[in-house]
């Protein structure tokens, strides 16, 4: 039997309905990708498996006792406490009692606090409690989370971490996620793949990173015009499968639009034709008439165009050994960073969210000053700067506003054009055209930033995080119009499908640096594992070298010291083939105490090589050069 299953679901909120008669089922173990354009109501048909939206009609179905938990795609702005406090919220009033006990037994010194222990104790004995507060510590460690630390300092890609852990914690039969790698960096994104994949957890998720999707997703499901559409398979066989359907579906509304046609033309014909025209006939043609006023067109595609000004000069940005820190008191975040920029360069920058990617930018823009060193802008730029916090957005001002001021018209490469039919290509309907930006949703506000940043000649693009909260739809579109663009493009982005498609190089911050590599995230991962194993077979020769240099430890020592390489490495060994094994499709159907006792090996095996690392650092800090 299926975990959950939808019945002829219905909802409305206006004409045409969001939802008409939906159908869907999903069973144990599957992770199912939401898919559909922005607006066709893939988040709220999550609230509604979720309970917090009541459908107009239909039925929903789920085992007995199922228990599901949402994770919202923006983080509340109301969560208070520590982390441990915002986790244990997800077990309702008795997490509060053992956040309670979590925070009295680290204060036993203070006054009452005894007493109070004791009846914390004794309430979380009669709820049969102490599984859950052992489930809440485990989930705290297996997630990295700093359990007292105030949950209002965490960045933003913490935050959602432990959201993630407050919705585990109930130990959900079917997680429901939105959006889930918004605003994360790389490294957490993979993070919470990996997560997801060895947790063994049932899915719905939606998302518009294309790589997580085609990561995680067994089974894809697209809401298109009301209707819940099921397409088995891999993410690549779904866009096939979609084209052909498309196509035939335009093939099939052509042949019915031609045969209504032609029976317009018969009811219209003379006298001597209605007399003797067939009444079966009429009631058809009516009927066709009907089935063709209820008809939902798919919406159109966007058709956005970036305007090209004239050519830059042939150098658009020279740094050379600049180095910039925040302040006085800490080492610098760019240290003697060296890059020349030509036309017509297309430059993605990765890192850590907060390590300053934004800083960096703003460096080479002349934004800001470096501390040491020099940054030379060339000649005729002209700069389309995407902002991730939008920024150039008047939220006061309408969305025609915002692109075209108190105008009607803007001018697309040197043709005039009425503002309302431009924002049309960035699928925008007149009454949304004319709406207070406040109404749009964080889709339709990176769409107006699009807009506005397109309606100005350009031969720079810097763009900040320009995928978030785009359709795929739409994202492909923008991917397609940068691939294309003539002039030159700094791209920040954490969509790593994004920035191998448009990227002839990129800027990684790694080990307290910032270096450059040929090509885009695939190309620097490649690059990467090959300078990896050169640093460390350097750093043998060097431990070779300085045993002539060094005085001698104990034998026992020594010998430790020795082996330790090797053992190092064949614990790396072991942790690459651990998460090569946990990586394929089907370790998860696997026996449940298998999949544990490689999450706990992988664990174990871990601590282990941390352990070496630290032992190594002893055993050299103990020697002292002769």
């Amino acid at each position: 039997m299926a975990l959950l299953q939808l019945k002829s679901i219905h909802l409305g909120f206006g004409l045409p309905a969001l939802l008409e008669s939906i159908n869907f089922s999903i069973d144990n173990g599957e992770r199912v990708a939401l898919v559909g354009r922005n607006g066709t109501g893939k988040s709220t048909l999550l609230k509604i498996i979720d309970g917090e939206i009541t459908a107009d009609g239909g039925e929903i179905i789920h085992q007995q006792g199922l228990r599901i938990t949402r994770l919202e795609q923006e983080v509340p702005s109301n969560l208070e406490g520590s982390v441990y406090d915002v986790v244990a919220e997800g077990l309702g009033d008795l997490g509060k009692i053992i956040a309670d006990y979590h925070h009295v037994i680290h204060e036993l010194d203070k006054p009452g606090n005894m007493d109070r222990m004791e009846k914390l104790q004794t309430a979380i004995e009669h709820a049969n409690g102490w599984e859950m507060e052992q489930t809440i510590n485990q989930t705290l460690s297996r997630l990295g989370l700093p359990e007292d630390t105030l949950f209002e300092t965490l960045s933003g890609g913490l935050k959602r971490r432990v959201l993630l852990a407050r919705a585990l914690v109930n130990n959900p039969d079917l997680l429901l996620l939105d959006e889930p790698s918004n605003h994360l960096d790389i490294e957490a994104i993979q993070w919470l793949e990996e997560f997801l994949l060895s947790a063994n957890i049932t899915l719905i998720f939606i998302t518009h990173d294309r790589a997580f999707l085609k990561r995680l997703a067994t089974r894809i499901v697209e809401i298109d015009r009301g209707q819940l559409n099921n397409w088995p398979g891999d993410y690549d066989t779904y866009l096939k499968r979609k084209q052909a359907a498309l196509e035939e579906e335009e093939t099939q509304n052509a042949l019915f639009d031609k045969k209504l046609a032609q029976e317009e033309v018969w009811i219209r014909q003379g006298i001597k034709a209605r007399r003797t025209r067939n009444e079966g006939r009429v009631r058809a043609l009516k009927k066709l008439r009907e089935e063709r006023s209820q008809r939902r067109q798919r919406s159109g595609t966007a058709k956005m165009q970036i305007q090209d000004a004239e050519k830059s000069g042939k150098i658009v940005i020279e740094a050379e050994n600049i180095s910039y820190a925040y302040s006085d008191n800490l080492a610098p975040i760019i240290k003697d960073f060296n890059l020349t920029v030509m036309r017509g360069d297309k430059i993605g920058i990765i890192g850590p969210n907060g390590v300053g990617k934004s800083t960096l930018i703003n460096l080479l823009l002349g934004r800001l000053q470096p501390q040491s060193g020099s940054v030379h802008i060339g000649t005729n730029l002209e700069i389309a700067f995407f902002d991730q916090l939008r920024t150039q957005l008047k939220m006061n001002l309408t969305t025609q506003e915002n692109v075209a001021g108190g105008s009607d018209h803007v001018t697309i490469n040197g043709k005039q054009k009425h503002v309302i039919s431009y924002l049309q290509d960035f699928l925008f309907a007149p009454d949304r055209a004319r709406a207070p930006i406040t109404k749009l949703s964080g889709g339709e506000r990176n769409r107006l930033l699009l807009a506005k940043l397109f309606a100005t000649p350009s031969n720079m693009l810097v763009m900040d995080e320009p995928t978030n909260d785009l359709d795929i739809e739409t994202l492909e579109l923008l991917e397609e119009l940068v691939m294309n663009y003539q002039g030159t493009l700094l791209l920040i982005s954490h969509d790593r499908a994004f920035i191998d498609s448009v990227v002839s190089s990129t800027l990684v911050f790694e080990n307290g640096s910032v270096n450059e590599y040929v090509g885009g995230y695939e190309d620097w991962l490649r690059q990467r594992s090959k300078t990896e194993e050169t640093r460390k077979t350097d750093q043998k020769k060097v431990q070779k070298e300085e045993k002539t240099t060094v005085n001698k430890l104990s034998y026992k020592d020594q010998r430790e010291l020795d082996q330790l390489p090797k053992k190092i490495e064949e614990l790396e060994q072991e942790i690459t083939g651990l998460h090569a094994e946990m990586s394929e499709p089907d370790f998860y159907q696997h026996d449940p105490s298998l999949v544990d006792e490689k999450t706990n090996k992988l664990a174990e095996v871990e601590k282990d090589l941390n352990q070496a690392y630290k032992r190594w650092e002893e055993l050299e800090n103990s020697r002292e050069t002769s």
